[in-house]
């Protein structure tokens, strides 16, 4: 049982720094290699500077603390300079046991580097808000997606879950709802993409206005994934979208247009959350 929740903990811990921001990836990194050899250099300043053969011992207590400290760096990246050496069984084991220690540091570090590196990226971006746009006879909800890179994607793939707190029995409660989509999987993903999803008798928004969506706490779930072409490997992303991100009211504007001489469509990535208000009641 211990050793699944070691297991359990040690991979959550790698999945963690995977996910990290590069800045604080970075961060990370530098507070251990910081923080390990301040422990070592402390145990060497206990066992005694005495023990390091080659070591100047003038100068101040903080000044032999930092020649230790230095010379545990030295020993735990394994760079060895040779003018410092231990002398005597405490520190010769200590030393050992660091050089071992920053190993398997650097062993685990470049494993974390390579996993980052690795690690499918979805290069799609959406829209900051979704709205409520009219829709044939109706209304619908819609986001929109585009990718923002050289790349291609095929067998895009989305779905939308609502979650919402609703009243049942006077107590409130999370209802979650899978919403149907106008197209749900397109064959190819090079401009952008507006899931649509009609808001008619089968919604759960069905009848909601706008007084609806500012008074009730909703989320709405989007998940992507997509086969990318250049890395041939499958990818998946997700955003959310809070009721008070949505825009009631609104349809999005054209984001791609032709060039001059109509050879080629130009995709505009800055209009990517660029819509117009509207009057729902006149197309209802």
């Amino acid at each position: 049982m211990k050793s699944e929740a070691w297991d359990l903990s040690t991979e959550l811990v790698g999945i963690i720094m995977i996910s990290l921001p590069r800045w604080k990836f970075m961060t990370v990194l530098l507070l251990f290699y910081v923080v390990i050899n301040f422990v070592f250099a402390t145990i060497y300043y206990a066992i005694g500077i005495e023990y390091l053969n080659g070591i100047d011992q003038n100068g101040s207590e903080w000044v032999k603390f930092g020649k230790a400290y230095f010379f545990s760096a030295q020993t735990f990246t394994t760079v060895g300079y040779g003018h410092i050496s231990p002398n005597g069984f405490l520190t010769s084991a200590l030393s050992a046991a660091e050089a071992l220690i920053g190993l398997l540091s650097f062993a685990i570090a470049t494993g974390l580097f390579f996993g980052r590196f690795s690690k499918p990226t979805a290069f799609l971006k959406f829209s900051h808000n979704a709205l409520i746009a009219p829709y044939k006879d109706g209304k619908a909800l819609m986001l929109r997606m585009t990718p923002y890179k050289n790349t291609n994607f095929t067998d895009a793939e989305a779905k939308i879950t609502l979650g919402m707190s609703v009243e049942e029995n006077g107590k409130e409660v999370n209802k979650f709802y899978s919403l149907d989509l106008e197209f749900h999987k397109i064959n190819l993903l090079t401009l952008s993409w507006t899931l649509v999803h009609p808001i008619n008798e089968k919604s759960p928004l069905f009848q909601f206005t706008k007084e609806d969506f500012e008074n009730v706490e909703g989320e709405i779930l989007v998940f992507v994934k997509t086969f990318d072409d250049m890395f041939s490997t499958t990818v998946a992303t997700s955003t959310s979208y809070t009721f008070k991100e949505l825009i009631y009211g609104a349809k999005f504007d054209l984001m791609y247009s032709e060039n001059e001489d109509k050879t080629k469509t130009i995709l505009h990535l800055d209009k990517l959350n660029s819509f117009q208000l509207v009057d729902l009641d006149k197309f209802i």
